[in-house]
């Protein structure tokens, strides 16, 4: 798999179902698919504004921008503001975390959800006391 794209894959998980990244992503992170589709866009390349990235992935001006706010609050992707824009409202661009935070971020935070729903379970699911 090369480190923009998602191959596909999919687990099986104890109820019979399967699942995907998106679906983990999703769990995890609260991101839906247009989510994930404007992260794996960032990282195809460099830093971009939302006009390219609305043409490349063919997503309206608002979906884009209500991924960006998720991945930025998500600490996913990064927000540069545009050297040389003096005029106006400054132009920002986009760009995801470096591969290899990113993954490394990604993967912390599943074995944390992973650790917190184990915690959950060992919280809820005690012994129950029989009375006399």
């Amino acid at each position: 798999m090369s480190q923009s794209q998602i191959s596909g894959a999919r687990i099986k998980l104890p109820s019979g179902k399967d699942a995907g990244l998106v679906d983990i992503l999703s769990f995890c992170y609260g991101l839906s698919e247009t989510d994930v589709q404007v992260l794996m866009g960032l990282m195809r390349g460099g830093a971009r504004g939302t006009e390219e990235l609305e043409k490349e992935l063919k997503l309206s001006k608002a979906s884009i921008n209500r991924s960006l706010n998720k991945l930025l609050e998500m600490n996913l992707v990064m927000r540069i503001k545009e050297p040389g824009n003096k005029a106006g409202r400054p132009r920002y661009l986009y760009k995801a975390k470096e591969y290899n935070d990113l993954k490394g971020k990604m993967l912390s935070d599943i074995r944390d959800c992973s650790e917190k729903m184990a915690e959950l379970v060992n919280q809820e699911f005690k012994p129950l006391e029989v009375k006399a």
